[in-house]
């Protein structure tokens, strides 16, 4: 399952959640709880594979920018060795091979900063959904811990008037 549809219904859960009157806390049914939270454990891997591949799909991108590139200067340097055999071609030779290599590095450089930002970007909505989801565990932790504390105050309480 998505993890963000599993935020949804840690949200959801917490939406329906009955409130403790006189107070901002509310009760959660802890087997919902725990069951998401397991359901969180088990879907972030996943997000991090995900994350894994774009990056391994950024260096494919990359060795094959590189690799263009390289295909590309050897195309330049064969069409430059041909045009020099020319004396009065000699010159433009040069100069295409030179804009060539210089075209090629051009797109290697952008396909590479494009994957570079498309990695960035990705990784960067991952840790936003990691973050949030990280906030939301610590509250539900915190409601239900606060929880349990009210609930053992009450019953400190109950001894001490008995």
């Amino acid at each position: 399952m998505d993890i963000l549809q599993l935020i949804d219904r840690l949200e959801e859960l917490f939406n329906e959640a009955k409130a403790v009157p006189f107070t901002h806390n509310v009760l959660v049914d802890e087997d919902k709880m725990l069951e998401l939270i397991d359901q969180m454990r088990i879907a972030i891997p996943e997000e991090v594979k995900k994350a894994q591949q774009v990056m391994a799909q950024r260096d494919r991108v990359m060795a094959q920018a590189q690799e263009e590139a390289n295909r590309t200067l050897q195309l330049a340097r064969e069409k430059a060795d041909q045009m020099m055999q020319k004396d009065m071609i000699m010159q433009e030779a040069q100069r295409r091979a030179d804009q060539i290599i210089s075209q090629g590095r051009a797109e290697a450089e952008s396909t590479r900063a494009d994957a570079d930002n498309y990695v960035v970007d990705t990784l960067m909505q991952l840790q936003e959904q990691i973050a949030k989801l990280s906030n939301q565990v610590s509250n539900g932790i915190r409601m239900v811990q606060e929880e349990q504390l009210r609930k053992e105050t009450g019953n400190v309480s109950e001894k001490i008037e008995n």
